[in-house]
């Protein structure tokens, strides 16, 4: 596991150059589109091709999911799951908030995570059962206890209308409850913060295993709770997610309804 963690480190520092260098040089009318506003362009393409040639270069036998459509069944136990532009919208239009994000599972267990922010200078990294780091320095989630106290943060789907919308209740409800939201575009960086103690809590819904794979296991070895918005285990499949740092998870929950 030392070989993977050195070197899904390594491609997050690569696929993070790549992005940096075409940082600012895509124009906004130059984009694909997914959905309604689910932008694509070629950078993210690009990036995604870069790093699963490196992978079935290095471990022909690792599976591969990542978000542009690379979709390989390994021979063996292990699973790459890469978004290679997390907050594509945040990207054309020169917002800092975007980032790499690279898993490795070993079947259903989550064993790396790296989150790259090349524009931020943030380096996170996790590997299970050693801890979570930011630029080689250790993190840990706040010790905040009061949902009242705490700041949070959450996000939208790019689909229009039900359900995607449906959190927009959530929005309102826990903008009361709480000290703050934020919404910065990037699940992935959401979830780092998190880990982080910068939020003390994150949830949002219809996402993609891409979105959380690297993220969630960053809060949970930085000491953090992740469950689905239920508060079940099915969070993976992105679809349903709520982080935090365990004191205020009941209390998170309690306010999230349609989820």
């Amino acid at each position: 596991m030392s070989d993977i963690y050195t070197f899904a480190k390594e491609l997050a520092r690569e696929a993070g150059a790549m992005l940096e260098a075409g940082h600012g040089s895509v124009e906004r009318g130059d984009v694909g589109y997914k959905g309604w506003r689910n932008l694509v362009t070629q950078l993210d393409t690009q990036v995604e091709a870069h790093v699963a040639g490196r992978i079935e270069a290095v471990f022909p036998d690792h599976g591969i999911l990542a978000e542009e459509g690379v979709a390989k069944e390994g021979s063996g136990p292990y699973r790459w799951v890469i978004d290679p532009l997390d907050g594509t919208t945040n990207y054309v239009h020169r917002h800092p908030f975007y980032c790499v994000s690279i898993a490795v599972y070993e079947r259903e267990t989550p064993l790396v995570g790296v989150i790259y922010a090349p524009k931020l200078g943030e380096f996170y990294c996790c590997h299970r059962g050693q801890g979570a780091e930011l630029n080689g320095r250790r993190i840990q989630v706040s010790q905040e206890t009061d949902l009242g106290r705490s700041l949070l943060a959450s996000g939208f789907a790019y689909g229009k209308g039900a359900p995607e919308d449906r959190n927009l209740d959530n929005w309102a409800r826990l903008s009361i409850v709480s000290r703050g939201l934020r919404r910065c575009g990037s699940a992935a960086l959401d979830l780092a913060y998190v880990a982080d103690g910068r939020y003390d809590g994150f949830w949002e819904l219809s996402l993609n295993p891409w979105d959380v794979a690297a993220g969630a296991l960053l809060v949970q070895e930085a000491g953090g709770t992740v469950t689905d918005c239920r508060g079940g285990d099915t969070y993976h499949d992105g679809l349903s997610i709520a982080a935090t740092n365990g004191a205020i998870h009941s209390g998170l929950l309690e306010q999230l309804v349609n989820v």
